[in-house]
């Protein structure tokens, strides 16, 4: 019954929502499908507002807090005040990226996580994974 409501749902969303080259671009990044990339492209309308990558990515609050004194730079937890949509449809695109990432060892995103994930842990890897697809979605 759900998955008929589901099937229902995703084939109207390929009626509603037309493969524009812009859609194939970022589908073609790592973890990010069809729903991700309308949620992305929807969502990020204009990327040429931003200065940069980092600022890309800073909007969609893939990027950490930086506190610094006295010469020190601390980072802490990725930030709250920003597009929600797009923060979670990055942290998704990284999750998946993460569960197959033994089946697409060959990815950048694969690699980048593994080599985090063995430094810093699981979470920092899903957040180093997210960034990267932020900024990879602002120069495709």
């Amino acid at each position: 019954m759900i998955e008929d409501q589901i099937q229902r749902f995703e084939q109207r969303m390929w009626e509603m929502f037309e493969s524009t080259r812009e859609l194939k671009d970022v589908m073609s990044l790592p973890g990010v499908g069809f729903i991700l990339g309308v949620v992305i492209i929807s969502e990020a309308v204009d990327r040429g507002r931003f200065q940069s990558a980092v600022s890309f990515a800073s909007y969609a609050g893939i990027t950490s807090r930086a506190h610094g004194s006295g010469g020190k730079i601390r980072h802490s937890q990725i930030r709250s005040d920003v597009n929600r949509y797009l923060k979670w449809a990055f942290i998704e695109a990284a999750n998946t990226v993460c569960l197959n990432r033994r089946r697409h060892s060959y990815h950048h995103a694969s690699r980048l996580y593994e080599r985090i994930r063995d430094k810093r842990g699981h979470q920092k890897a899903i957040g180093a994974v997210a960034r990267h697809l932020a900024e990879a979605t602002y120069w495709s």
